[in-house]
């Protein structure tokens, strides 16, 4: 009995460690990296497409000689284009280019490498590539700047020898911040963009309007770079070289006082650059807010004063009249809410309960069409993996909800857990238990094992059948003996007996 309780026990040992293997890839599965999503995710959609179209912004398209206008009009908070004609088209972006030269510039400050108050002299390159007609704010070689001084001569009065020192300071001579200007542009997706220089005055520099979107956007990320670009005026102290400069905003959407008069004046714009060259035309990048919406508008190869017998700068005229026709025709509305559970989902080996709510980590807003039903945008919701098992906690990363309007990806968000599920451990350990019971090699050694114990068991019978058998005729020729003995007994008190009789005869 000892020997196959011992058996037992053994299987029982085996059977225990088979059932640590699920546990085991489970520790490693939490352990591992899970799949990277985005808590909200902008995405670059193609003019939406309302229920009934849209009539078009009224836009003044360039008759100028070798200009073809490009413009986008897009929502900054989604990404949702709202309008968009050309943008993809290789324009020469004049002194919008200044912005990845800023860009560059402050993510230098943000590295360390230097700071805002940093002193920066200038050397004899400062005027490299400048003529007559340069827009300059008259720096010369030896004399000393702030860092936050050049970068408002920059932006605010589009100094082109500002420019120059940045980049000659920053880079360690023009050639090479220019190639940073292109790496960086490549890093942030622009495949049409193609810099020469660090102020835009080439026309060999190269962009597309979707490009300078990618640029700006990323520039937005510091919020010194529309703490500058939307200056309307700038005073740069004394220098060692040059009394202090009094500098004027050349973006009329926003500076009344500037050289352009406050005939186009924008009262909901903010920033961020003009641009002008002859073979460029004129150039806008700015911004505008209204009611919670806030658009970006890049206008691109437009008429002006210099290119036609006019008195207009159509940059800025087809600037408002995105904005005009935007804000007349769209709405910013919120899509999802942190507290609001887009779906139930059932959850395997769950105690009580068995489902859990899917809920966005963070609300969408979207700028759609006046016209668009509120509820009419399409969420899909993509789960991690495709089923859910106990135990969850509440605020886990489950999935992501894709959002859709007419066929367009507007936004994707993360979901998390809006509940807790508790596991049901007899139910998580009968599932392992079947797991492990449908694993060959488990098989294999349980069969083993019970053909071992069989095998033991019918030992142990035939040898219980043949020890009964054996005791069965020790005992059977012990009887027989005791019997031979008690007859010898008897043969000899009865022998004993005729002895003592023949005794008593004589």
């Amino acid at each position: 009995m000892k020997k196959t309780r011992i058996l037992s026990f053994l299987l029982i040992l085996c059977l225990l460690a088979a059932l640590c293997a699920p546990l085991a890839f489970a520790e490693e599965a939490e352990a591992g990296e899970e799949p990277e999503t985005e808590a909200v995710s902008p995405s670059p959609a193609p003019t939406l497409a309302p229920g009934e179209p849209l009539s078009p912004p009224d836009l003044h398209f360039s008759t100028a000689e070798g200009l073809a206008m490009a413009a986008l009009l897009v929502d900054l908070d989604s990404g949702t284009i709202l309008y968009r004609v050309n943008y993809e088209m290789p324009c020469q972006p004049a002194s919008l280019t200044k912005v990845m030269t800023i860009l560059l510039a402050l993510e230098a400050v943000e590295r360390g490498e230097v700071t805002m108050d940093t002193i920066i002299t200038a050397g004899l390159d400062c005027q490299n590539g400048m003529g007559d007609d340069s827009s300059s704010v008259y720096i010369v070689a030896g004399e000393q700047m702030t860092l936050r001084d050049l970068l408002y001569c920059a932006a605010v009065s589009s100094g082109n020898d500002a420019c120059n020192v940045i980049a000659s300071y920053l880079g360690n001579g023009i050639p090479n911040f220019v190639d940073r200007m292109n790496s960086r542009a490549a890093e942030l997706g622009c495949t049409n963009t193609r810099f020469v220089d660090p102020n835009g005055l080439s026309n060999d520099n190269i962009t597309t309007a979707y490009d300078l979107y990618r640029i700006t956007k990323q520039a937005l990320q510091h919020p010194e770079f529309m703490e500058i670009c939307d200056a309307t005026a700038y005073t740069v102290p004394a220098t060692n070289l040059n009394p202090s400069r009094e500098l004027k905003n050349s973006n009329a959407l926003i500076s009344p006082d500037g050289i352009y008069g406050a005939g186009y004046l924008y009262e909901d714009a903010h920033g961020i650059k003009t641009g002008y060259t002859r073979a460029a035309g004129y150039c806008l990048i700015s911004t505008a807010e209204r009611n919670g919406m806030r658009l970006l508008a890049i206008v691109m190869g437009c008429d002006g004063p210099y290119l036609l017998e006019t008195d207009t700068r159509y940059n800025f005229v087809n600037s408002a009249i995105l904005y005009d026709w935007a804000f007349d025709n769209f709405t910013t509305r919120t899509i999802v809410s942190t507290d609001e559970v887009l779906e139930y989902v059932d959850v395997k080996l769950a105690d009580g309960d068995a489902r859990v709510g899917l809920k966005p980590v963070s609300s969408v807003t979207l700028t759609l069409p006046n016209n668009v039903e509120p509820g009419s945008e399409d969420i899909q919701i993509h789960l991690i993996n495709e089923e859910l098992t106990a135990p969850i906690e509440a605020g886990t990363e489950l999935g992501v909800a894709q959002i859709f309007y007419n066929g367009n990806k507007l936004a994707t968000v993360t979901l998390i857990s809006a509940n807790s599920v508790d596991l049901n451990h007899w139910g998580y350990l009968k599932q392992n238990l079947r797991e492990v019971l449908s694993r060959p090699a488990v098989l294999i050694v349980i069969i083993l094992l019970v053909l071992l114990i069989a095998a033991y068991l019918a030992l142990v019978t035939r040898y219980r059948r043949l020890r009964r058998k054996h005791l069965k005729q020790r005992r059977l020729a012990e009887q027989r003996r005791k019997e031979l003995a008690r007859q010898r007994q008897q043969e000899a008190a009865k022998a004993e007996q005729g002895k003592l009789f023949e005794e008593d005869l004589y």
